[in-house]
């Protein structure tokens, strides 16, 4: 069944492969990015999808240039792909941007830039669509976010701080909407074979005693192949396979190296804590019952719904 996109985070990279599967399998999508220029270059993604289709029609493309920071122009965004198709089904935010440098030497406004970017405009496409996906009571957010979600690189103090953000709003956005009908996912790739895994990182301008931190991401990241493990064009197909699912998972790991990691993250954590069990809980006040009998931890448990 056809059904109208919106992808934010659209005129390159991942975000340019997400519209051309979703055209070729015929759905409507209004593509928006801060990239003019790339948006013009969107027709010839179009093009390719008609042909990708094989004899079934191909989807109706339309292009708004968008600054996911700006609240007012991403509520007209919104609006514009309904009063164009008609209705909106997935909304898909694969916008962002990674500043890099040490906590102590970024700029601030390389810190603004990279906060607003990623977590604010995350949760402004969200609150835009969810006027009109509610009361329909179905429709899927996905959210294209990373394993540094998870993880703690010198280097990406600013992107990874948005990730981990952005995977807990994804997080409660899942839990507050699952009675609704509508499901909320946050994919968390590893590396991904795109013209910005390309762009040369900054070598320096951090203070030398952050070069075994900083300074060692800097120099191993750069276009190293071993980061760029994922392919564009499958992990389009991959959402395109969540948005038809009808229990999708709220997280989803991609990439060999995504799944290397996360477990061994956990694993970690879970380590630490056991070590300082003991002085966490001696911070209780006496004579209380066990928590795990109370309403609250039933009402807290993240294995329920």
């Amino acid at each position: 069944m056809s059904k109208t996109w919106f992808v934010a985070g659209a005129a390159g990279g991942l975000g340019r492969h997400l519209v051309g599967a979703a055209l070729a399998a015929g759905h409507d999508v209004l593509a928006a990015d801060i990239d003019a220029d790339g948006l013009c270059e969107l027709d010839a993604v179009a093009a390719v999808a008609a042909v990708a289709a094989t004899g079934s029609p191909t989807g109706r493309l339309i292009t708004t240039e968008l600054d996911l920071t700006d609240r007012p122009a991403v509520d007209q965004a919104v609006r514009r792909a309904v009063t164009a198709f008609g209705g909106l089904d997935v909304v898909v935010n694969s916008a962002g941007y990674r500043g890099v440098g040490s906590v102590e030497d970024m700029a601030e406004r390389e810190w603004r830039r990279t906060i607003e970017t990623n977590l604010y405009g995350s949760i402004h496409l969200v609150r835009a669509a969810l006027p009109i996906l509610r009361p329909r009571r179905r429709g899927h957010f996905v959210q294209i976010s990373t394993i540094g979600g998870r993880r703690a690189q010198p280097g990406l103090a600013a992107y990874q701080t948005a990730a981990w953000a952005v995977g807990g709003f994804f997080e409660i956005l899942a839990r507050e909407l699952a009675p609704i009908g509508i499901h909320a996912t946050v994919l968390e790739p590893g590396g991904i074979r795109t013209a910005r895994a390309d762009e040369p990182l900054p070598t320096r301008g951090w203070h030398p005693e952050y070069e075994p931190t900083v300074g060692r991401f800097a120099r191993t990241y750069q276009r190293n192949p071993d980061v760029q493990r994922g392919d564009p064009a499958r992990i389009a197909e991959v959402v395109l396979r969540l948005t038809a699912e009808p229990d999708p998972p709220t997280r989803l790991l991609l990439g060999s190296d995504a799944v290397w990691l996360a477990p061994r993250i956990a694993a970690a954590r879970a380590a630490q804590d056991a070590a300082w069990r003991d002085l966490s809980l001696s911070t209780d006040r006496d004579g209380l019952p066990d928590f795990t009998s109370t309403e609250v931890a039933r009402m807290v448990r993240p294995d329920q719904p």
